[in-house]
């Protein structure tokens, strides 16, 4: 078979995920930038923040943008070596509670856009354990969407991240020629890129100024051409 074959059984779809949509007006920015002039093709919306109500005019004007909810149940950050909560939803272990609030999260979710999410994940992948986990996937399976880490058929990407898991800033690893070199060792099959673009820094996180240059990347025509030079099918959910 030659390289240039794109049968089905080798063919390579990409779904660019922008999370974060909804926490603040400069993540809003950025990943509205990030999907009308570079390669973003879905967004992940968190409900709970007032940037949030923004969004929904915005959504529903750019069908091309899939957007999926990203459950908030908190967010951690690494302090002294040590990772201490910024803040808290609920428990992460009653599962009563974390029903309660994914089915809350959900109802606000279609009250902003009119409809139900393209795909499901959390922040700080908070699903990936019990009893969130079970609770999401039946979520996934009754709305017959995708689940990050879950459904089968789509593989998770996470490593276009600008630091370590202490919190040390590696640029590098969100810059175009990384892009251009994860894009080239892209596997078959469909591929979620997980992303987190913004302009500004109007968020209290550990990952802010890695954010603008996620940004710049994504938009960087290098990584456009990359895409058409790999055979790469640019899709959403």
């Amino acid at each position: 078979m030659s390289d240039g074959d794109t049968s089905t059984f080798q063919r390579r779809r990409l779904i660019v995920n922008a999370d974060d949509f909804g926490l603040s007006p400069g993540v809003n920015a950025g990943i509205i930038e990030a999907h009308e002039r570079g390669i973003v093709t879905a967004t992940s919306l968190m409900v709970r923040w007032p940037a949030a109500e923004s969004t929904a005019d915005y959504a529903r004007s750019h069908p091309r943008l899939d957007v999926g909810l990203h459950l908030d149940l908190g967010e951690w950050i690494c302090r002294d070596g040590a990772w201490v909560p910024l803040y808290d939803v609920i428990s992460l272990t009653d599962a009563t509670t974390v029903t309660a609030e994914v089915d809350r999260q959900l109802s606000a979710f279609r009250r902003l856009l009119g409809r139900d999410p393209s795909h499901l994940d959390s922040h700080q992948h908070v699903h990936r354990d019990e009893p969130v986990r079970s609770i999401m996937t039946a979520v996934a399976r009754r709305l017959r969407v995708p689940l990050r880490h879950v459904t089968p058929g789509y593989q998770y990407f996470g490593g276009f991240y600008g630091q370590n898991d202490e919190g040390q800033s590696y640029p590098e690893l969100v810059s175009a020629d990384a892009m251009v070199a994860l894009l080239s060792d892209l596997p078959a099959g469909t591929t979620e890129l997980g992303c987190h673009p913004a302009r500004g820094r109007d968020i209290e996180a550990m990952y802010v100024d890695e954010r603008e240059r996620e940004v710049e990347t994504l938009c960087d025509p290098r990584v456009r051409a990359a895409i058409a030079a790999n055979h790469i099918d640019l899709t959403g959910f």
